[in-house]
């Protein structure tokens, strides 16, 4: 009678074995990382919005001297040529002023909270003289 030896399974190669999954070190420096550029982001975004909502004042407001100005060049008069106070395009600010004869200030006041420091109101006037000392026009 001859003895069989039963064959024990040969184990896996180290490298097939470990290409299964994600160790939990991997999966920890992977979110320390993402963890790491979300932090250096964010402060960026943050910046780029309060810039957007400030150029979205901007806009209407430019926008509104320039229907005065050629209404001006019309009638020489500022009077009824645009009715305010009016919403700028995104929401973001309300445009007042009230235009009389030869001459407009145009007031844009901010709406809410986010936006650049010394940018929560934004003027313009018939000279094209603007908010002095703001920074940011």
């Amino acid at each position: 009678m001859t003895h069989r030896t039963r064959r024990q399974p040969h184990p896996l190669p180290c490298s097939v074995r470990r290409s299964a999954g994600f160790t939990l070190i991997e999966l920890l420096i992977a979110v320390a990382i993402i963890g790491i550029l979300a932090s250096i982001a964010y402060p960026s975004y943050q910046d780029y919005v309060k810039d957007a909502r400030v150029s979205d004042g901007q806009a209407k407001l430019m926008e509104l001297a320039g229907q005065l100005e050629r209404c001006y060049s019309d009638d020489y008069a500022y009077d009824d040529c645009v009715s305010l106070p009016v919403n700028s395009d995104d929401g973001y600010y309300t445009i007042s002023g009230a235009p009389s004869g030869s001459s407009y200030t145009l007031t844009a006041t901010h709406r809410g909270s986010q936006v650049k420091p010394g940018c929560k109101t934004l003027t313009i006037d018939q000279t094209g003289q603007t908010t002095p000392g703001s920074g940011c026009w």
